[in-house]
């Protein structure tokens, strides 16, 4: 169906109001569904995505790379909560389609240019957004957090007795792996890191290898479970995904009148106290992963300015903007 021209001659009354939006609900249901149960059976690729960030950290460190599952359920649960997340994320353009498809007819053309800029620009600030996080944010973020649980020691008067313990029960073990290892054999590796452990022959000259890294005098075992990281992340990356609409929060208080771009450069101060509060709002409790989402975060503020300066609100009602008044 066209959008009319002129919402005023455009009427419905209210019960068709709540047949169209039902139909679109329904609709903006019939995507999501099917992407589940398809996202189900690639879960498996979904989680070893996630937990890489954590897998690299954990053996730069030294720690085990390996996550505790604690009930029979909860990988199963996990997989099918991940798969509706995914669904979810990839069917949004369809399901924002679907709801500016419901509210257009009641927009005036000049109007509907806003949305044109809205949504596209949403979705490219999700992705940059996501792209920072896994690639810069969250591994900066587990290596600082690990590093803080990492730090806590046994006491050195303990350590005589941890010594004597582990001469009691034998776990002297040579430095190197033997030329020709048998099962149950164990070493410590040449670099020092990690105990292997020769736990069954795949061929004759071959042996497959149980490799525990060495944690040292780490007081702290960093062995965590699987369903509390995936959350963490999860929650992280909404955190990450509306930060990121700042440009066009500030875009969109310019076009409705709220604020004036002379203003927004005028209150810059009062702007990075409030980027400071919702980083740390969003990001762990520490002042390296605040001020890792904090620089973005400000960085969006001043995008939004520019996107003010470029398109005002009267050029963007006749449809130009300010490549257009110079050409």
């Amino acid at each position: 169906m066209p959008l009319p021209s002129d919402p005023s001659t455009f009427t419905m009354g209210l019960g068709d109001h709540i047949e169209d939006l039902r139909r679109r609900v329904i609709a903006a249901l019939i995507l999501p569904l099917p992407l589940a149960i398809g996202l189900f059976f690639v879960a498996d690729l979904l989680l070893a995505w996630l937990i890489l960030p954590l897998q690299k950290v954990q053996l730069s460190g030294g720690w085990t790379p390996t996550l505790q599952v604690l009930s029979p359920p909860e990988f199963l649960l996990l997989e099918m909560k991940l798969s509706i997340v995914a669904a979810l994320v990839l069917a949004l353009p369809w399901i924002l389609w679907q709801g500016w498809r419901f509210i257009a007819p009641g927009l005036y053309p000049h109007e509907r240019r806003y949305v044109y800029i809205l949504i596209p620009g949403s979705v490219l600030l999700v992705i940059a957004g996501m792209s920072l996080l896994f690639y810069v944010m969250l591994p900066l973020i587990l290596q600082v957090l690990m590093l803080f649980a990492g730090g806590l020691e046994v006491p050195q008067v303990l350590l005589p007795m941890l010594t004597d313990t582990a001469h009691a029960v034998g776990t002297s073990f040579p430095v190197g792996r033997p030329e020709a290892a048998t099962i149950g054999q164990a070493w410590i590796a040449e670099d020092g890191r990690s105990i292997e452990v020769a736990l069954s022959t795949t061929t004759q000259d071959m042996v497959q290898l149980l490799t525990m890294p060495l944690e040292g005098r780490n007081a702290i075992s960093q062995v965590y479970q699987l369903s509390s990281y995936i959350n963490f992340v999860l929650a992280l990356s909404l955190g990450i995904a509306v930060a990121f609409q700042l440009p066009l929060a500030v875009l969109l208080l310019s076009w409705i009148g709220i604020v004036k771009v002379e203003t927004l450069r005028k209150r810059r101060n009062w702007a990075l106290l409030v980027c400071a509060i919702v980083a740390a709002l969003t990001t762990p409790a520490d002042v390296f992963s605040m001020l890792i989402m904090l620089i973005p975060l400000y960085m969006l503020y001043e995008l939004g300015i520019l996107l003010a300066t470029w398109l005002p609100a009267s050029r963007m009602a006749r449809g130009r903007t300010d490549a257009d008044a110079e050409a």
